[in-house]
This record gives C-alpha cells, sequence and structure tokens, in this order.
C-alpha cells in the first residue's frame, strides 16, 4: 500500500488529524480545570454536611448517644417510616407545599410588576425604587421578621391603628399568621426577582417592544407574547431560587409565630425539622426530615427542567 502523501515539513495528514484530536482533548479539561477550585470548596461546604445529614437519618442518634449513654445503633429506614406513619408529617408537608407556593407565586408576580415598572418611569423614581428594594433584600431575615411583628402588634402596631382593628392578633389564628409571614417573605425577596427581570428585560432590544407597541398590542398582550418568551430562561432562574427559598423559611416561621404557632397550627417543615432535633433531642428524626425535603426540592427542580426542555428551551 502506498505511503500517504507528505504535507509540507514532512508530516502526513493524519498527524495533523490526530494533533488536532488531542488538542481538542486537552481543550475539553480545561474549563473543568478552571472549576476544580470552586467545586473543592463545594465539596466541602456541601457535599460532606449531606453525607452526614444521610448518616445520621440511618441512626438512632438521640440526646442519649450525643452524651456517651448509650451507644449509636444502624435503624436503616426505621426512622423513615417512623416519620411517614406520624399523622402530623403530612400535615406539616401540605402546609409547607401551600405555603411556598403562595409565597413564589406572589414574588414572582410583585417582582416581575415592578421590574416592568422600572422600565416605564423616570430616573429619580426608578432610583427612589431600587434603593428601597435592595433595603428589603439587604435587611437580615431576623431583622425584618421582628419589625413586622412591631408593625402588626395588635396593641401598639400602627397598622392595627391604621385599619382600625383594635387589639386584633395577625398571629393567634393560622390563616392570618400564615398570611403575615408571605407579606414578609414576599418583601425580602422580591427585590431578587425585580433586578433580575429588570435587567433581563433591557437586554431585549428596543426595536422587538416599539414594534409590537406599534401594531397596537397592549402592555399586558407585549409581556405575555414577547417579554415572558424572551425572558424564560431567566424566569426559570429566578423560580427555581424563590422555590428552593420559600420551601425551606424558617426564621420568618420561628420569630413571628413564636416557634411554630399556637400547638404547632403554622409549622413548616424546616421548623418542625428543627423541634424534632433540637427541642425533642430527636436528631436522627430531624435528619430525616431535612433527607426529604432535599429530595422533594430536587425532584421539584428536576421536573422544572425536564418540562423546559422538551418545550426546546435553551437553558
Amino acid at each position: 500500500m502506498p505511503n500517504a502523501p507528505k504535507a509540507p515539513g514532512g508530516s502526513s495528514p493524519g498527524d495533523g488529524r490526530a494533533a488536532r484530536r488531542g488538542r481538542r482533548r486537552a481543550g475539553s479539561w480545561t474549563p473543568w480545570l478552571y472549576l476544580a477550585p470552586a467545586l473543592l470548596v463545594l465539596g466541602g461546604l456541601l457535599v460532606y454536611p449531606i453525607y452526614q445529614l444521610g448518616l445520621i437519618s440511618f441512626l438512632e442518634y438521640t440526646q442519649a448517644q450525643v452524651s456517651g449513654g448509650e451507644p449509636t445503633t444502624f435503624q436503616g429506614l426505621g426512622n423513615y417510616r417512623t416519620l411517614l406513619a406520624d399523622s402530623q408529617f403530612w400535615q406539616v408537608l401540605l402546609a409547607t407545599v401551600v405555603f411556598a407556593a403562595a409565597c413564589v407565586l406572589a414574588t414572582l408576580t410583585v417582582g416581575c410588576a415592578l421590574a416592568v415598572l422600572l422600565t416605564r418611569v423616570r430616573a429619580l423614581p426608578r432610583l427612589a425604587l431600587m434603593l428601597a428594594a435592595l433595603g428589603a433584600w439587604a435587611t437580615p431575615a431576623i431583622t425584618g421578621s421582628t419589625v413586622w411583628v412591631f408593625l402588626f402588634d395588635p396593641d401598639y402596631g400602627p397598622v392595627n391603628r391604621l385599619l382600625g382593628l383594635g387589639g386584633f392578633s395577625w398571629t393567634y389564628g393560622r390563616y392570618s399568621a400564615f398570611a403575615l409571614v408571605l407579606l414578609e417573605v414576599v418583601w425580602c425577596s422580591f427585590p431578587f426577582v425585580m433586578v433580575t427581570v429588570y435587567a433581563g428585560i433591557k437586554a431585549i432590544p428596543s426595536e422587538v417592544l416599539e414594534a409590537s407597541s406599534l401594531d397596537g398590542a397592549s402592555q399586558w398582550r407585549i409581556w405575555r407574547s414577547v417579554t415572558a418568551p424572551m425572558l424564560r430562561p431567566i424566569l426559570v432562574v429566578v423560580t427555581i431560587q424563590s422555590i428552593i427559598w420559600d420551601f425551606k423559611v424558617f426564621t420568618q416561621i420561628y420569630v413571628m409565630t413564636n416557634g411554630g404557632g399556637i400547638a404547632g397550627q403554622n409549622l413548616v417543615l424546616n421548623v418542625y425539622a428543627y423541634q424534632k432535633a433540637f427541642a425533642s433531642s430527636q436528631y436522627s428524626l430531624g435528619s430525616a426530615i431535612g433527607v426529604v425535603m432535599l429530595l422533594i426540592l430536587l425532584a421539584v427542580t428536576l421536573v422544572y427542567l425536564r418540562l423546559l426542555r422538551r418545550q426546546g428551551e435553551e437553558l
């Protein structure tokens, strides 16, 4: 068989193809090399704690084991069976899902509406709204929760005086307490949605929006048919972030309802896990609740991303 023709300089075309394949293989590792430091940090901060959480959920781990009075024993799925047989767990899970869904919908609605408003107002009102929103975002959760409790205090709260509600206690009833916490969660969460969506709107070519307006489309129609589809990747991010944040709300519920409300009527999973782990010293049950929460959030996120991929969206 004749030898392959030599390229100028004495190398064959096969050598060039092999060299290009080698460079592509080397280049495919380059992004991972840049990501390696961050992945190592995330591994230390996330993977190991999650491993410990899962491990404790399979053990008999109470105050007796922590103090060394009794040996730690392996329970397998015993803690999960105990948890799933507890009727209170299912009540708290349902309350958490409904409360988180309401918070996510309200946060996205308020954040998107204000983002659109920012594109309609002049520079000075826009700056004032941005500063006010970022102030709410920067306020620590425990500080914001304490302020909201004071604002709606039945005796000294200015909101009750303004509305003429007298000594009405917002935290006494189950639904009014959840509504009060929802308002605080939305207040401290909408700035993230507003700023992110506003940046996405500003990145849309102005010619597209102007053409829609000239065609006679209303502002709602422009948002529904033009702006929202172009912002879908951004809306995916803020929706998933909101689901994660609102599903694992702890500080607002704990502070504003004094640990979960009267007889636990305002418990959510995070507060329920805290009570099991630290108030009752059932650390293994608290860990099992944490694992269940993690699996639920992973499942919701994966299902949401899968639905978007079926629609042909680039994420």
